[in-house]
């Protein structure tokens, strides 16, 4: 072996290696982008299911005053009724 073949051998290793590392990176560059372009597809789905339910919170019936109410009237109805 002499040294300038040896230098060689290196030399072309080192290239090949730099592709090979290249590659890789764009490997993950890549799937770094595809996980970012996912993240904002569920966090905008996450926004609209938000919207969603707020929207559905404030069109609910308000069980608890409707029974108050409807308390508060039967009551006055069999006061009514008892003293007449």
């Amino acid at each position: 072996m002499t040294p300038s073949s040896s230098g060689d051998r290196v030399a072309v290793e080192l290239a090949e290696m730099r592709g090979e590392i290249r590659t890789a990176f764009a490997e993950l560059n890549g799937r770094l982008d595809l996980a970012l372009q996912r993240t904002a597809a569920t966090e905008s789905d996450i926004t609209t299911l938000q919207d969603r339910v707020a929207a559905l919170e404030r069109g609910r019936w308000p069980l608890p005053s409707i029974a108050a109410v409807t308390g508060v009237a039967g009551a006055a109805t069999g006061f009514v009724t008892l003293f007449r």
